[in-house]
């Protein structure tokens, strides 16, 4: 004991009869999480709702058959009438660019149109002229203008788009001028 040929091991304990193995159980499928946002988000959407029900109540209080009426109109003259409208618009920009070998530029096209389209919906009664005696009555103001800002508010959303293409076939140019040539 002792000795330089002396190897200690440890004494191991007895081995304990291995277990025999149970089947494993199917995995039961994982339900998806529910993306609820933080407690913040659920409180602004419970209060949008909140403000949505009031208002719809109120909506409906006075004539409520004529808001219906309204609301199943618009739907209809929306889906059988603009959106073929539209969707034809934009596949005629995208084979118009497509013909030209350009059609990353639909979206400089897309994006004011949209804007301005969305600024025509939303302010048409006053642009068109139909209702300048009642909004003349109900805020003493005069309803003349509405068209020449809308056509403005549009020329200014398709220069800045026209200018925000420019700067980029520049700044593309640039870079294909600084790019090494190809070796073949």
């Amino acid at each position: 004991m002792g000795g330089p040929d002396d190897v200690r091991r440890p004494v191991m304990p007895p081995r304990l009869p291995r277990l025999p193995r149970l089947p494993r159980l199917p995995r039961l499928p994982r339900l998806p999480r529910l993306p609820i946002g933080s407690p913040l988000q659920l409180l602004l959407l419970a209060c949008s709702f909140a403000l949505a029900a009031y208002a719809g109540v109120r909506l409906l209080a006075d004539d409520w058959f004529g808001v219906a009426l309204w609301f199943v109109g618009a739907a209809l003259l929306h889906d059988l009438v603009l959106l073929p409208l539209y969707a034809a618009a934009d596949r005629a920009v995208v084979r118009g660019l497509g013909t030209i070998r350009r059609r990353e530029w639909v979206l400089y096209v897309r994006v004011p149109a949209a804007l301005s389209g969305l600024l025509l919906l939303v302010w048409f009664p006053l642009i068109s002229g139909r209702v300048e005696r009642r909004y003349r009555l109900d805020t003493g103001l005069s309803a003349d203008g509405f068209l020449a800002r809308w056509l403005l508010i549009t020329a200014v959303l398709f220069g800045g788009s026209a200018l925000l293409l420019v700067l980029r076939l520049r700044r593309l140019r640039r870079a294909a001028e600084h790019r090494p040539p190809a070796v073949h």
